[in-house]
């Protein structure tokens, strides 16, 4: 079968990796894709929201099956847009249609949704410009830190968490005024769940579902978790806490609650779910969904899939999940970024990368990266997801660490304690 991943990212990187292991795959093809798609496999230069292109490919090629990556083409209908035309009948499509995407794309949809199916989450206002002071009256009573959530998508960097209330208070009024864009019109304030974070996926065609490998990402761009929130600086799975009573809870208390409110909102909804969770003294509560796989979560769950992956994907797309059974690598995988100077900021590109033919023990997952001329340069804030399994953490870790000492552009980032918290 002929198969179109749609995405730029290591995300994209490490499923389309997956992927081309099944026996069941002849093409592979990525859009727009990256340095690294274009070595293992055929980019194709097609923007992921430029549905009509993507149509068009889809139908010339004959692809079977369309696995969307990044949050924003679901969130705005694809899925919708292909459905919609009779020409795509036969096509396989991985990810939600724009109404079940709102559990992503709007972070109150998703906070109706948790309330209404009795998901735990925590407390929270939504704040928009008409309520500005009931929102600070609302955010006096909590106590700080304050946690400020843009409703829409702001590419993981949407969130501000301000321990001094009338900082907190001008924050707020920044984003409702266009700190993130129409991303921040309307604002969660929520109340802040001291824990510990880690992320559950699951695969599910609407009603039944596939229970993924969890991961632990580092989202904060400095050591020691400091500094504002970037889309995540490394990545372990599996989670040492994320086992027995606590794994069994997740289950019965967020995921089998959230696929079933998705099977009784007749959503249509066959693809992945992130669950974005935190241990609070062993009772886990959701912190937010994404309607697709994370980034660089995904670097540390698809090596740890033995299982064909296409064949699930294809059960998931089809309805037909039910029973399906995943093998899982014991081993652990670690993932660190190596991002460019300035990232989450404005950040420098045009790098060239050298030493990336001397790696042989991790698996090189490129992001931000371009081809040019055979050369290999930076293109991006997330440049390269370095991964490595191993026996144990501080194996896979060492793996990681060494490969990213052989790699080099000018003026890399990384952070070096990544998994030294678990």
């Amino acid at each position: 079968m002929k198969v179109l991943v749609l995405g730029s990212g290591g995300r994209e990187h490490a499923i389309s990796k997956k992927i081309a292991e099944s026996k069941l795959v002849d093409k592979l093809f990525v859009a727009p894709g990256n340095a690294g798609t274009s070595i293992d496999f055929e980019n194709i230069p097609i923007s992921v929201n430029d549905f009509e292109k993507i149509g068009e490919f889809i139908l010339n090629e004959g692809i079977n099956l369309l696995v969307i990556g990044p949050e924003d083409p679901l969130v705005q209908g694809i899925r919708n847009f292909l459905e919609n035309d009779d020409r795509y009948n036969d096509l396989l499509i991985i990810g939600p249609d724009a109404y079940a995407a709102q559990l992503e794309g709007s972070k109150d949809f998703a906070k109706e949704f948790m309330l209404k199916y009795n998901i735990p989450t925590a407390a929270y206002f939504k704040a928009e410009k008409s309520n500005y002071k009931e929102a600070t009256k609302f955010m006096k009573n909590l106590n700080p830190p304050y946690v400020l959530k843009a409703d829409g998508l702001a590419a993981g960097k949407g969130v501000i968490i301000e321990h001094n209330y009338e900082t907190a208070c001008n924050e707020l009024w920044e984003m409702l005024n266009g700190k993130f864009g129409r991303a921040s019109e309307k604002v969660l304030i929520e109340e802040f769940l001291d824990g510990i974070e880690c992320s559950a996926f699951v695969i599910t065609d609407g009603k039944d579902f596939v229970l993924l490998p969890e991961a632990k990402d580092y989202k904060r761009i400095g050591e020691d978790n400091t500094g504002p929130n970037t889309g995540g600086m490394g990545a372990v799975s599996p989670v040492p806490f994320f086992n027995g009573d606590f794994r069994n809870k997740v289950l019965q208390k967020v995921i089998i609650p959230t696929v079933d409110g998705i099977k009784k909102e007749k959503m249509n909804y066959k693809g992945f779910i992130f669950f974005g969770l935190i241990n609070v003294k062993g009772e886990p509560y959701v912190i937010e969904y994404n309607v697709r796989m994370g980034d660089p979560e995904t670097e540390v769950v698809m090596p740890r899939i033995k299982s064909d992956l296409v064949e699930i994907l294809i059960a998931a797309a089809k309805g037909n999940l039910k029973d399906k059974n995943i093998e899982i690598d014991s081993k652990v995988c670690t993932t660190i970024i190596l991002a460019s100077k300035g990232y989450p900021g404005s950040y420098e590109t045009n790098k060239e990368i050298s030493g990336l033919e001397n790696i042989s023990e991790s698996i090189v997952y490129h992001a931000g990266t371009k081809l040019v001329q055979g050369k290999i340069f930076t293109s991006g804030g997330r440049v390269l997801a370095i991964s490595s399994l191993g026996k144990t953490m501080q194996e896979a870790l060492k793996k990681s660490y060494t490969s990213v000492e052989k790699i080099n552009f000018d003026n890399k980032y990384y952070r070096r304690d990544i998994g030294f918290d678990l």
